[in-house]
């Protein structure tokens, strides 16, 4: 199977699946729980799970280690191929060369990316905790707190 065919058949199956669980929203909004943890309970609540924030921040922070290094393993002998090519006459040395500068170009792309979401899903996180915190002292310090005991 070509990358063109994965790729669709990829696209496809995550639309469908988008699809799916937009069309099985219940028709009584307020009844059943969510059951993550974050929201209020609603099925038409945005919930907020942090286990699987945590785990995307830190599946994108590995991916961000490994670009740095394997997306740049062909830059080398690429770069001297097409030197040589050049230096031969060939017109594929420029070519290559703009291959080579492109892809180099999109691996920074793709790292910048990717430590952008995991910092920021990690900036989230930690913001996200000290809001709670701030709003639970918040809550215990006030005279609410005195007429619920």
């Amino acid at each position: 199977m070509s990358f063109d065919e994965e790729w669709s058949t990829a696209r496809a199956t995550a639309a469908a699946n988008v699809s799916m669980r937009l069309d099985h929203v219940p028709a009584d909004p307020g009844g059943g729980g969510g059951g993550g943890s974050g929201g209020s309970g609603g099925s038409g609540d945005l919930e907020i799970n942090q286990d699987h924030i945590g785990a995307i921040g830190s599946e994108a922070y590995k991916l961000h280690t490994r670009l740095l290094t394997d997306g740049k393993h062909a830059a080398t002998a690429s770069a001297e191929a097409a030197g040589a090519l050049t230096k031969e006459g060939f017109a594929g040395g420029a070519a290559l060369a703009k291959v080579n500068a492109t892809w180099e170009s999109q691996v920074k792309t793709l790292v910048a990316a990717c430590a952008t979401i995991s910092n920021g899903l990690n900036y989230s996180l930690s913001s996200h905790a000290k809001e709670e915190q701030q709003l639970h002292a918040d809550f215990t310090a006030s005279a609410i707190d005195t007429y619920l005991k």
